[in-house]
């Protein structure tokens, strides 16, 4: 099951994810004339910020529209579509960022082996993405309403991979890396837009829970995902969602035993 991107409503209505990923730059300290390599870099924004803090990013996203939008909005800048699960490239970095993509790749493994494979030796992994409980309400909502339009198991349909701090550094050092940095906290996100807020979200990152359904059932299962939603997720006029993140930084050694 493929999640499809609009990059376009990413741009417009789901800045946020932009905004919060500066904080992580923050934490990757990227020096100027560092490489860096950028998974799942969306329309390049967070390339962008590196690019002005004298680091060389290298994008690359699994979603085509991304990277065409990416190219367009940066042009002086490298992307490439790629699946992190898999990629290998003649090049090592000094760093790899990744910045709320790592829970859409279901082969957490894979992708810690391609980032071993990408960095030199000394290097620095830094990402975040969602963990343990993430967006929990949202799915409570989902499981509740979707039987009513033939998705027996939506649970079948979950896209994606939430670990704990305890999974993730497990997997991690199993591929040698040192742990530096771990932390899993709370994040409270406001969708802003008032009650239309939760269909863009769910327009961006809930698609594989409605396939099979045409327009118009699907506009009346997300009208039924937030009733059976709002008495925990919607206050104040606004969706403000349940958002848990792991935020982790691991290091390569320069020799590896």
């Amino acid at each position: 099951m493929n999640h499809s991107w609009n990059a376009e409503l990413y741009d417009t209505k789901i800045g946020f994810v932009s905004e919060y990923g500066k904080s992580v730059v923050d934490l990757l300290d990227a020096q100027p004339g560092e490489s860096v390599l950028d998974i799942g870099c969306g329309t390049g924004d967070l390339c962008r910020e590196l690019a002005d803090r004298g680091a060389i990013p290298h994008g690359i996203d699994f979603s085509p529209d991304m990277v065409a939008k990416a190219k367009t909005k940066y042009p002086d800048l490298t992307f490439e579509v790629a699946d992190a699960q898999s990629y290998r490239t003649d090049r090592t970095f000094d760093a790899v960022f990744s910045n709320a993509a790592l829970h859409w790749m279901k082969k957490p493994a894979d992708v810690i082996r391609s980032v071993r494979e990408a960095l030199k030796p000394g290097g620095r992994f830094v990402a975040e993405f969602g963990g343990k409980g993430n967006v929990a309400g949202i799915v409570r909502a989902l499981n509740e309403a979707l039987p009513a339009f033939g998705v027996v198991d939506a649970a079948a349909r979950n896209p994606w991979y939430f670990p704990s701090v305890g999974e993730y550094a497990a997997l991690l050092e199993a591929e040698g890396f040192r742990v530096g940095y771990a932390l899993h906290f709370p994040r409270q996100v406001a969708m802003g837009d008032g009650e239309r807020g939760l269909a863009h979200w769910l327009d961006m990152f809930g698609t594989a829970f409605f396939e099979g359904l045409d327009e118009a059932r699907k506009r009346e299962a997300y009208g039924k995902t937030a009733e059976a939603a709002k008495p925990y997720l919607f206050r104040d006029g606004e969706w403000v969602l349940d958002y848990w993140r792991l935020r982790v930084t691991a290091y390569m050694p320069l020799v590896m035993k």
